[in-house]
């Protein structure tokens, strides 16, 4: 939790600074109170001075409207310290986790991600609101109380050697308790929103399968697991009220037992009896507060863990002090094993294969056979688990990944748009590309035509995840991203697979003459797109089957072969 405050800078350090002075404002005037109440029973009324009343009553005046300012002082910094921290936290931990490579985004998941950078730092925000305004306020109320009632009457305190030390005890056992509770209720947290991030992203799935009945009792389980979760980890510390309570109107009922009986023997004044339970009321109240603080505390440590394994987290993927620039543009894999993660099986075996700087390569092969994978490790989206993979003879760990990504064109299967406008996500591949540069790609990738169809052309809206372009004008405005972009390696991985023959044939052409001295690498699913390549890979189950030409394959290669007869019919093999 701790280590989160160094997001507490700048302005929100001045205001953190200052509202805890506003706070010893506000509490010194709130302990002169019962003691001015006391002197005007014990003098004022004792003595029936109407003019020593009217004088004291304005002194607990004034006092309330200084209480007031410094109240209403300390709640404006707080609100600026705290929502100044969280805006600074969240933009950090959105920052770090642009850092992560693939490999830690997959290990925590979107839905936990989300949460963390919205559940989790409102709890830490919300906690340092109140730890400025009452971690400030109920120790100084509290010490301060103590000594103003010890200096009233010492005999009367000695309820405090009770009170105090059962209110601690039963908040260190409760806290022991509720901890792991926490933690796991922002794990349920975690699981209600991959559900229902998944309801809403598939919600054309549900519809078409009428599978709503479904969806929603997955998502009332859910929601019934964390209401679950969230009334036992209540619970428990909704058990230190009743206990705080208890004892504090038993602290109460034994000052005014032994008051009463001490005034009655004329060894107190009556004034100063009710000036101590004023006292004792202030004390037992910061006491409530303090224990509320620390109930809130817990859920926001399990808040401030979860956000720091994130910031904590060391990306698989970075520069390292050798990093250095390119020198070539030809691509190698050297004996290259992969697999996502430790516990599951290689994706990739034993891949070995060179791209010549300028070739046109295609990459072909039955689903789940690696293709992606393979492109994957090339921009360094994943890392190797063993081998090499050299991009002008240097190993891709040695250059630096900014340097490296610009070179590289990556169009991938999922083609994601971003809401804003059309000529905002074509300027992603070069935000100070000109209208010439725009206009050029976008023919290119075959997207200029329905982009000027559009009442607004380069202006038109993209709505959230692109929901109001079709899966081809998606696939093209990803196309011509990246070829803005003017890269010396062009990736397509499976890029034109909403499009038609006809308009994946001008596609394809466009690309043969723009990218003439750039390196191509097509991941495709019809023969059609790669048939013109200089070679072609065919992968199966994570192997490289064969290499070579389409007429090679259509001799050499079964796999190839079966493919071409399936898509293309039986005169190929005599064109072949």
């Amino acid at each position: 939790m701790f280590k989160l405050l160094r997001y507490l800078r700048e302005e929100a350090a001045i205001c953190a600074v200052i509202a805890p002075l506003m706070m010893i404002l506000e509490v010194s005037m709130d302990l002169i109170q019962p003691k001015l109440m006391a002197d005007i029973i014990d003098i004022g009324i004792a003595n029936q001075d109407i003019s020593y009343v009217i004088l004291i009553g304005e002194e607990m005046i004034l006092a309330a409207f200084i209480g007031l300012i410094g109240g209403i002082g300390n709640s404006i910094f707080c609100a600026i310290a705290a929502m100044k921290m969280g805006e600074k936290l969240r933009q950090g931990l959105f920052d770090k986790i642009q850092t992560l490579a693939f490999l830690e985004i997959d290990k925590f998941k979107t839905s936990s991600l989300i949460t963390r950078l919205t559940n989790d730092i409102s709890q830490v925000q919300n906690m340092v609101l109140m730890v400025l305004r009452g971690a400030f306020r109920s120790p100084l109320v509290c010490l301060g109380g103590i000594i103003m009632a010890i200096a009233l009457c010492p005999e009367l305190s000695l309820v405090f050697l009770v009170a105090v030390p059962m209110i601690v005890i039963a908040l260190i056992i409760i806290l022991k308790k509720s901890f792991p509770l926490f933690t796991a209720l922002q794990e349920k947290m975690d699981r209600i929103n991959t559900v229902m991030r998944e309801s809403i992203l598939g919600v054309r799935v549900i519809k078409a399968f009428t599978i709503e009945e479904r969806q929603a009792e997955r998502f009332g389980k859910a929601n019934f697991d964390l209401m679950n979760k969230g009334v036992e980890a209540q619970n428990m510390n909704m058990i230190l009220w009743p206990i705080v309570t208890l004892v504090m109107n038993m602290s109460v009922i034994a000052v005014l037992w032994v008051g009463g009986n001490m005034a009655s023997h004329g060894t107190i004044a009556i004034g100063k009896v009710m000036a101590f339970v004023n006292y004792l009321i202030q004390i037992m109240s910061s006491l409530i507060m303090m224990v509320m603080l620390v109930l809130n505390f817990s859920r926001a440590k399990a808040s401030a863990d979860r956000i720091n394994e994130v910031l904590h987290t060391l990306p698989s993927i970075q520069d390292n002090d050798s990093s250095g620039g390119m020198k070539g543009f030809d691509i190698e894999l050297k004996n290259v094993f992969f697999k996502y993660n430790e516990h599951s099986e290689n994706v990739l075996t034993d891949i070995s294969l060179k791209i010549k700087e300028g070739e046109k390569v295609g990459i072909i092969g039955a689903t789940g056979s690696g293709k992606s994978s393979l492109v994957n490790l090339i921009p360094r989206l994943y890392d190797a688990t063993e081998g090499q993979v050299l991009i002008g003879g240097i190993d891709v760990k040695k250059i630096k990944l900014k340097e490296l990504r610009e070179n590289i064109g990556l169009i991938m299967q999922d083609n994601i748009i971003f809401s804003g406008t059309i000529e905002d996500n074509l300027k992603f591949g070069n935000c100070n590309a000109d209208r010439v540069s725009i206009d050029c790609a976008v023919r290119d990738a075959q997207a200029y035509e329905f982009i000027m169809e559009k009442e607004n052309k380069y202006q038109s809206l993209v709505e959230q995840r692109g929901k109001n372009f079709s899966g081809g004008q998606k696939q093209r405005i990803s196309i011509a991203r990246s070829l803005i972009k003017k890269p010396k390696i062009l990736i397509m991985d499976d890029s034109s697979s909403a499009l038609d023959m006809a308009t994946e044939a001008k596609l394809q052409s466009a690309i043969k003459a723009r990218m003439v001295n750039c390196t191509v690498v097509i991941i495709a699913q019809r023969i059609s797109g790669v048939m013109d390549a200089d070679k072609i890979i065919v992968l199966d189950n994570g192997k490289i089957s064969a290499v070579g030409t389409h007429k090679e394959l259509l001799r050499n290669s079964e796999i190839y072969r079966k493919i071409a007869v399936f898509q293309l019919g039986e005169e190929v093999l005599l064109i072949g």
